[in-house]
């Protein structure tokens, strides 16, 4: 196979948005081929035949565009159906030569029909011997033929030796430029049971062709991997096993997720598999498959996959770091690992500019580096990565509170049942394996009950001794905003498991992170995203007035709090920390902002919006506990951090020239 690929995707009579936006994407992401369907039945139903008007010409002066032409006319068809042969085998032949007159200068290809040996696309009961079948389609492939166009054989699902056999016996094979194979390994396919592997398949499809046509290509019109899971690592193994599998072109079915709200067929149950086979989310958020081939192609791709290949062994009583390609995790994981640690990095790599966390820690620690490409929501991926772990970190989270009030379902399923799991799998395990859980000031809620009082450039509290030290681990609980509750409930869950079944288990309620290996967002990890935005010469985002005040704390600092608590983790089990930068480190938004300007010899661009739900006016952490405790101390102060990770950025990432080559003489 050339590398090139293509995706399946099926479009709805109205649909003209998404189609411009995935045709765009698509593209963008190195497509060559699309698939998609042409209803029969669709195109005579009202408005049917101005919608493919549009459609077809639209894509086909995009991309190699190939039609599946399948679904009866049900008032023609012989079971009331679309899934019912026409009574008229004909009529099937001469509505694609309608179409060949009318559109085919848009594709070479046809596909006819979609999955013809699967009840729901056509009603065998109705022509058990597919005789019906093979008249209808031999018709139409030898008329297409003639007509100078090339005719693909819709492929059985599930595959079917015999029947594609008897589609040779019958003559059919041989009208067919190209025959088409269905696969879902690991998701429908159950490596266990049904899939004997690309190369077996596609082995039996060519000596068929062999008997009957051996000219004809094989191509996978329709192949994929469902993230239900929320294993996008696996999606992206998965679509490069496809892609070198030796198969003339490859459809990856699909681009985006489906709505919930979309019946996938009349008379199925809901199953969530059909819903999640998308390259991108429902929402149009790309997953790590999209992300990558968008970014850097089909090569990036590899190089990921070949990075986050699976398999742990040799591994010696390893840390086990989830989350461990995030930004705390990786530097976690380094320090870890220059100390002649074995590290498992139990990672989906969902969030972008992630991979590269990993890929540097391959390249600084090679073979001790195991990398777990899998989902918290993954419990027999959870259970292999911690059987022989001497402890596990667990950083995983859905981080955002922006993203846990647009999808509070995805984050609970992250966050409270992910840490669920993961204790259960430690738990399983019938040993004391330490555990520490990254929690978050936001367990303590809005803290709207203390008395607040503007100074200068920042808000603080009334009271002077909680300016003086900041807010302590004996402050109530309150969560508020999904990502709250959501990480309060495991805050508390892992607690519990200390006290309930002797695990030995800690939480760092955590404030404000930043340093090297940030990749901030305006949703989360501001500190960074307010540099990136400023070397990039863009205007930064303010929600409120942005005299919000955060103790920041450098990473360096955030790691060593971790190793102290895991190394006497015996004695301070059952207990929550709160870690931040403290009183020394307090600082508001528009303090730090003063200082990246002065880093950049230039002001910042500033657009104000209106408060965010759930956002504190003021939170210091109160970090005594954690000092007596282990001895640690933050030793980082925030304007040296900050020039810091100016200069990591400019170094790491692409800046245009502006005022950003200031930074590091200034710092």
């Amino acid at each position: 196979m050339t590398g090139a690929f293509g995706f399946v995707e099926w479009f709805r009579p109205g649909d003209h948005a998404r189609v411009e936006r995935a045709l765009s994407e698509m593209r963008a992401a190195g497509a060559t081929f699309l698939r998609t369907h042409l209803s029969w039945a669709e195109y005579y139903a009202e408005g049917g035949e101005a919608w493919y008007d549009w459609l077809l010409p639209r894509l086909g002066r995009e991309i190699d565009l190939l039609p599946c032409v399948h679904y009866t006319p049900p008032s023609i068809s012989r079971n009331g159906r679309a899934s019912g042969p026409p009574h008229d085998l004909k009529s099937y032949a001469d509505f694609i030569d309608h179409i060949l007159t009318r559109h085919g200068q848009h594709f070479t290809h046809v596909e006819l029909w979609n999955e013809p040996n699967n009840l729901l696309d056509w009603d065998w009961r109705l022509d058990r011997d597919h005789h019906l079948f093979c008249e209808m389609v031999g018709g139409a492939a030898h008329w297409i033929n003639e007509r100078g166009w090339k005719a693909v054989l819709g492929g059985p699902c599930p595959f079917d030796p015999l029947w594609l056999d008897l589609m040779g016996e019958r003559g059919l094979l041989a009208e067919m430029a190209a025959v088409g194979l269905h696969g879902f390994p690991g998701t429908w396919d159950s490596e266990e049971g049904s899939w004997r592997g690309w190369s077996a398949l596609l082995d039996e499809t060519r000596a068929i062709l062999d008997r009957y046509n051996p000219a004809a290509e094989i191509w996978l019109t329709e192949t994929g991997y469902s993230t239900w899971r929320g294993d996008e690592a696996e999606q992206l193994r998965r679509f490069v096993d496809a892609l070198d599998a030796k198969a003339d072109r490859l459809y990856w079915y699909g681009w985006r997720d489906l709505p919930e709200d979309i019946a996938v067929q009349e008379g199925l149950w809901f199953d969530p598999r059909h819903y999640h086979l998308g390259a991108c989310d429902a929402r149009g958020r790309p997953k790590l498959l999209a992300r990558l081939l968008t970014s850097g192609g089909i090569g990036r791709a590899r190089e990921v996959t070949r990075l986050a290949a699976p398999g742990l062994a040799g591994a010696a009583q390893p840390v086990v770091i989830t989350g461990g390609s995030g930004f705390i995790g990786s530097n976690l994981a380094d320090s870890l690992l220059q100390d002649g640690r074995e590290v498992i990095v139990y990672d989906n790599l969902s969030r972008p500019g992630v991979e590269d966390n990993l890929h540097w820690l391959a390249e600084r620690h090679g073979a001790r580096l195991h990398p777990a490409p899998a989902d918290l929501r993954d419990m027999s991926a959870l259970r292999e990565a911690v059987k022989d772990a001497s402890a596990v970190v667990h950083l995983a989270a859905q981080t955002a509170v922006t993203t846990s009030l647009c999808d509070p379902l995805d984050d609970f399923e992250i966050n409270a049942r992910g840490t669920l799991n993961l204790l259960e799998a430690v738990r399983a395990e019938g040993r004391r394996m330490p555990v520490l859980f990254a929690s978050t000031n936001k367990v303590y809620g809005a803290l709207e009950d203390l008395e607040m009082v503007e100074h200068g450039d920042r808000h603080l509290p009334a009271d002077k001794d909680l300016r003086t030290c900041g807010i302590g681990e004996d402050q109530p609980l309150s969560f508020c905003t999904p990502y709250g509750c959501s990480k309060g409930v495991a805050d508390q869950y892992v607690l519990d498991y200390a006290k309930s079944y002797d695990i030995p288990a800690a939480v760092l309620r955590m404030s404000c992170i930043y340093g090297p290996r940030q990749f901030g967002t305006e949703d989360q990890g501001w500190v960074a995203h307010f540099l990136i935005r400023a070397l990039s010469g863009e205007p930064i985002s303010i929600y409120g007035d942005g005299k919000q005040v955060r103790d920041v704390l450098h990473v360096g600092d955030a790691v060593a709090a971790y190793r102290a608590l895991l190394a006497q983790i015996d004695t301070l089990s059952g207990r929550a920390f709160n870690l931040g930068g403290g009183p020394a480190n307090a600082v508001s938004l528009r303090a730090v902002l003063d200082e990246i300007a002065r880093l950049m010899g230039r002001p910042c661009e500033i657009t104000e919006h209106e408060w965010r739900q759930g956002d504190q006016f003021w939170f210091v952490a109160d970090t005594r506990l954690l000092e007596a405790s282990t001895g640690w101390r933050a030793r980082t102060n925030w304007q040296e951090g900050l020039a810091q990770l100016a200069d990591w950025l400019r170094q790491n990432r692409a800046f245009p020239h502006t005022g950003a080559d200031m930074c590091r003489a200034i710092a």
